[in-house]
């Protein structure tokens, strides 16, 4: 019997988790929930079988799914959540959590009293670059990790619905919103908590004549920030929002006392000048032979084009539908991280 899936949220992101999940074996859409009439309908054009909600409310009275997906607007997953982790059925919530630390308390408290598995979508950890990036770490070709940066440089901020994602109070801003996948991969590679965070940024290019209800919105679209960890590794990130067309979205960089292993990945073919999607690629810089080692790194091109993040949010779905099938298992990224 297939894994019925239900998706509250049916925007940018909540199209593309629709998108994966049909590319799963033994999977299907049940049900989308989404406020918006429009989107509601695109939902109900990708996915014909599944039943259409206005509410959350109605969606939970009914309980058709076997699993749940958040992908509403940030400021509004804790209050979905606290209608969802009574049904006791698992969730993959998109990223950042919620867009405050009290409401992420709370969250985890109930979702620990009910014993429930809540994976948190940082599908960063799922492109097959960072894969290969992380690997070449654990077969200690770096040695002991002693500095790490990541260096994004991308396109504005797409427009959504209500535009809240202009707005910090919506979004928890640009350091959550979006950079929550960096501090991720940061933790998970380095293997260690933050001690000290150093931060500058600003709002200097984009959105700057926009107005929404008289309002001007109040996101930073350029940063840097270097953050020390307790195992004596520091990293950093150097953010740009308005850097379209750049031959590598992010570029990954591990360094040790062996080696530096560099992932470097490119932007959605959509925003590229030529429309072409680009492979990824590791480079692997070893300090005493003075080798360098250039490898691309192939996804497929159905799994390429069902979204915007270079194959990871199937990935991430695979291992979600695992957790689910089996009935049992922690998710790999949990309400802690």
């Amino acid at each position: 019997m297939a894994v019925r899936y239900g998706l509250v949220g049916a925007g940018m992101m909540g199209q593309e988790h629709l998108r994966n999940i049909q590319l799963l074996e033994d999977a299907e859409v049940a049900a989308v929930c989404e406020p918006h009439p429009k989107i509601r309908g695109a939902a109900g054009r990708l996915c014909p079988g599944a039943r259409l909600f206005e509410r959350t409310a109605d969606l939970v009275a009914e309980d058709p799914c076997d699993a749940y997906i958040v992908a509403s607007p940030n400021d509004t997953h804790h209050a979905i959540l606290l209608e969802l982790i009574p049904l006791g059925k698992p969730l993959l919530v998109e990223k950042p959590l919620c867009t405050n630390s009290a409401d992420c308390r709370n969250a985890i408290q109930l979702a620990r009293r009910t014993n429930l598995a809540v994976w948190v979508a940082m599908e960063y950890r799922y492109m097959p670059p960072v894969q290969r990036l992380i690997k070449e770490i654990e077969a200690d070709t770096t040695g002991n990790p002693v500095m790490m940066s990541v260096r994004e440089h991308r396109f504005p901020f797409l427009p959504k619905v209500g535009n809240w994602n202009r707005f910090n109070r919506r979004t928890g801003g640009t350091f959550v919103e979006k950079c929550c996948h960096f501090w991720d991969l940061m933790r998970l590679i380095l293997k260690s908590d933050p001690v000290r965070v150093f931060a500058s940024g600003a709002i200097n290019v984009n959105h700057l004549d926009e107005r929404y209800d008289g309002e001007t919105p109040d996101i930073i679209d350029n940063a840097y920030a270097v953050v020390d960890f307790a195992s004596g590794s520091r990293a950093m990130l150097d953010l740009c929002m308005f850097a379209e067309g750049s031959q590598w979205q992010e570029t990954i960089s591990v360094t040790g006392p062996k080696a530096r292993v560099d992932a470097c990945v490119p932007g959605p073919a959509r925003f590229m000048p030529d429309k072409e999607q680009r492979h990824a690629r590791i480079e692997i810089s070893e300090r005493a032979t003075k080798k360098v080692t250039i490898e691309d790194v192939e996804v497929d091109e159905t799994i390429l084009a069902a979204g915007d993040h270079h194959g990871a949010t199937f990935y991430q779905h695979q291992r979600f539908y695992e957790l689910v099938r089996n009935g049992r298992g922690e998710p790999e990224v949990s309400l802690a991280d």
